[in-house]
């Protein structure tokens, strides 16, 4: 099972500038960045594909408007195929969520309110992994990977995805698949516990964790989880744009459903572009609600960086129900929308015909 079949089973501009933004120069900038919509796919590279199939494909997604692909898989080929048909090809990388150090360095690896390890127990699914944000061992091994990552001349930025807690509540369209019903936060679900997560606590608020009687409802210890998230973004960011190369991201669909459900506090990043997954169906929401989560998320921004609305293919009934994800995000703001799933031809031609529309 992949990641985004575990979700429904279960970008951009140039690298920002390194000083802050007056208000006044952040107004100018986001105008800057609205004037031209950017669209996304996010894509597994297949060593099958033939080159002039590539040539084909990536002509057809440039000639609908799309501006470029999150490969989630290093593809030399594919990467090149991409940019020569006038698209960006960013690398899509899991970030927090790491299966593959679990043999190497289980002490990396998050632990719940039990004391539990995810590199022994993980939760939900096996390849639930996450490493511990506060560890500096793991902010170099992140940075040295986005930075060598960097350094290949035809990759054009970094895309990160999983950048957050393990979910200490699931979208309520999966608690029937995992037989869970998360009204609140459960224990086995809330990371991360582990000693240094609890001695950097106590150093920055002064109260050691053990002390607090329902630490999930500790406000400074919700904040010190998102801060944690932060850090390792936007250290991550600096590296790109050292690299002079753009960093974008994958979050959940709005600022409060990411604090709540992952501590993922992204409104605080420093990136060139968003992509909240505005995944209606995840939430047992209709279409019309990809507007609301786009104009929470615009509203909380302020300017600070483009956000391309992700939409979720499958979830979608008809072509009258696609053309309706894309120009409710377009109307609420959006920079333009990102695609998870089978881009077809039909789904190409919903994308040109609603960018031909007048935004209302």
């Amino acid at each position: 099972m992949n990641k985004r079949e575990f979700l429904k089973a279960g970008l951009l501009m140039g690298a920002a500038a390194q000083l802050p933004l007056s208000s006044t120069a952040k107004d100018i900038e986001f105008k800057k960045h609205q004037k031209k919509h950017k669209n996304w796919i996010w894509a597994r590279p297949n060593q099958r594909d033939k080159d002039d199939d590539l040539k084909t494909r990536y002509a057809s997604f440039k000639a609908a408007g799309i501006t470029g692909l999150f490969f989630e898989y290093d593809s030399e080929r594919h990467f090149r195929a991409a940019k020569a048909a006038g698209l960006e090809a960013h690398r899509w990388v899991w970030t927090m969520n790491w299966p593959d150090l679990v043999s190497t360095h289980p002490d990396w690896y998050s632990k719940n309110r039990k004391g539990e390890s995810c590199a022994d127990k993980p939760p939900y699914v096996n390849y639930y992994r996450w490493l511990c944000p506060s560890r500096e061992e793991v902010q170099q091994y992140l940075e040295k990977y986005v930075s060598d990552t960097l350094d290949k001349d035809y990759v054009d930025g970094i895309h990160l995805d999983y950048v957050r807690f393990c979910d200490v509540i699931l979208p309520v369209n999966l608690w029937d698949n995992y037989h869970i019903e998360q009204t609140k936060e459960l224990p086995e679900y809330d990371y991360c516990y582990c000693d240094v997560c609890k001695a950097k606590f106590k150093e920055e608020y002064g109260t050691d964790l053990n002390d607090i009687q329902y630490p999930e409802a500790s406000l400074s210890w919700r904040l010190f989880r998102y801060n944690a998230i932060t850090r390792i973004v936007n250290n991550l960011s600096a590296v790109a744009h050292q690299h002079k190369k753009i960093i974008t991201a994958s979050v959940f669909p709005t600022p409060e459903i990411a604090r709540r459900n992952v501590r993922q506090d992204w409104t605080n990043w420093k990136l060139d572009g968003i992509c909240p997954m505005t995944y209606h169906g995840f939430y047992k929401e209709k279409v019309t609600w990809i507007g609301d989560a786009v104009t929470e998320g615009i509203h909380f921004l302020n300017g600070s960086f483009p956000l391309y609305a992700g939409l979720y293919l499958s979830d979608f009934k008809s072509d009258d129900e696609l053309g309706q994800g894309i120009r409710l995000a377009l109307q609420n703001g959006a920079s333009g929308v990102s695609f998870f799933g089978n881009v077809t031809s039909n789904v190409l031609a919903i994308l040109s015909r609603e960018l031909a529309k007048p935004i209302a």
